[in-house]
């Protein structure tokens, strides 16, 4: 049965942490070109100096613990999640984050959630933040399956709603295809998973095709890597806080909807303040899970988890919040409609990849709208 767990950095852990940073060698790190070269250095600069000198992990390790936070073991893997009760009036629902997020993602909205009656659970994906890592590298498919075992495990046999995007999607996709007896809706802010026939036809889904490949060439480099060379890349990351720093900030400065500089360059603390960015990327750094948070990608592809079996889309009831995401920009709901039984759609006016930190108010409003039909 699942342990109640609280998260108990070291100090020892923190000062190696500290070091590491102190030691980088910022000579050593020329300007490519600012932010068309990758991260932005200057950005990059301020969100260390920060770290190193009004950072405190301790208030933000203290103000986590107030969640109340758990340990199930589920067919032999570790999974670190919040549960939090409501007065049990409608059904549980699960909340999934995905790369290069986590569950404080979440933070701000599963108080109202709880208000109106949800049990809410948060789960780490596996080998994110305090989740055990894998044994080997595990895919969304795996992933849904653990979930869903984990929501047996805390409630028996029964119905459940459930919330996702980046990785969160492509799991509550899986969950939603795979159990449609058990997931009674699913919402997505985000999509990953398509049937295996849902080819582009009219010239909206064919447009947006055209840009969201166009956008994976030029944005794709990282998931190509993680899906491929994990390893290689994790040696390089697993002894460099500023290294897992720099590779974050860069998805947060180029995916979220936030403003552009004179010079093109995103200015990501319009959207988001150092002390949250660092919470994040410290659920990396100090349990030292950004290696396997990369496996992932690897399990995406092993798994081949991006098309749904042929003639076996989502038919469970879905809802799809779409926000202006630079990167992943939303398909026209026609072309969403051949993957998903789409009964929701709301066009969102703001927020990028990141809804559930950019617009939570929003996200949470269309959530409370779309499951409050559902019992």
């Amino acid at each position: 049965m699942p342990e109640p767990f609280d998260i108990a950095v070291s100090d020892a852990r923190l000062a190696s942490i500290r070091a590491r940073l102190a030691a980088f060698d910022w000579s050593a790190l020329p300007d490519a070109g600012g932010w068309e070269g990758g991260v932005g250095v200057s950005d990059l600069r301020r969100l260390v100096d920060h770290w190193l000198h009004r950072y405190d992990w301790r208030i933000h390790e203290a103000r986590l613990n107030r969640l109340p936070q758990f340990m199930a073991e589920i067919e032999g893997q570790r999974l670190h999640f919040i549960h939090a009760k409501g007065d049990g009036s409608r059904l549980p629902l699960m909340l999934i984050h995905g790369w290069p997020g986590s569950f404080i993602e979440f933070e701000r909205i599963i108080g109202p959630l709880v208000a109106s009656g949800h049990d809410v659970i948060v789960p780490s994906l596996p080998g994110y933040a305090f989740s055990g890592s894998p044994r080997a590298p595990i895919g969304p498919r795996r992933t849904a399956e653990l979930f869903h075992q984990l929501l047996l495990q805390l409630y028996g046999p029964g119905r459940y709603l459930v919330q996702g995007g980046d990785w969160g999607a492509a799991v509550g996709g899986w969950m939603a295809q795979a159990y449609p007896e058990a997931v009674a809706a699913l919402h997505l802010n985000l999509i990953l998973v398509e049937a295996d026939d849902a080819t582009p036809a009219t010239a909206d889904e064919l447009a947006w095709a055209k840009r969201r490949a166009s956008l994976a060439r030029r944005e794709g480099a990282y998931s190509h890597l993680h899906g491929t060379r994990p390893q290689t890349l994790g040696i390089a990351m697993s002894d460099s806080p500023v290294g897992v720093a720099g590779w974050i900030l860069e998805k947060f400065g180029v995916w979220a909807d936030v403003p552009r500089r004179a010079d093109g360059s995103p200015d990501l603390w319009h959207a988001f303040d150092e002390d949250l960015l660092l919470t994040n990327i410290m659920l990396y750094v100090a349990p030292q899970s950004f290696v396997t948070s990369t496996w992932m990608y690897r399990g995406w592809v092993l798994e081949n988890a991006g098309k749904f079996p042929l003639d076996a889309p989502v038919r469970v009831p879905t809802g799809i919040a779409a926000f202006p995401d630079p990167v992943f920009p939303p398909p026209p709901r026609s072309q969403a409609a051949k993957s998903y039984n789409v009964v929701h759609w709301s066009d969102m006016p703001a927020g990028g990849h990141f809804a559930a930190l950019e617009k939570p108010d929003a996200l949470l409003t269309d959530m409370q709208e779309f499951f409050g039909h559902y019992r």
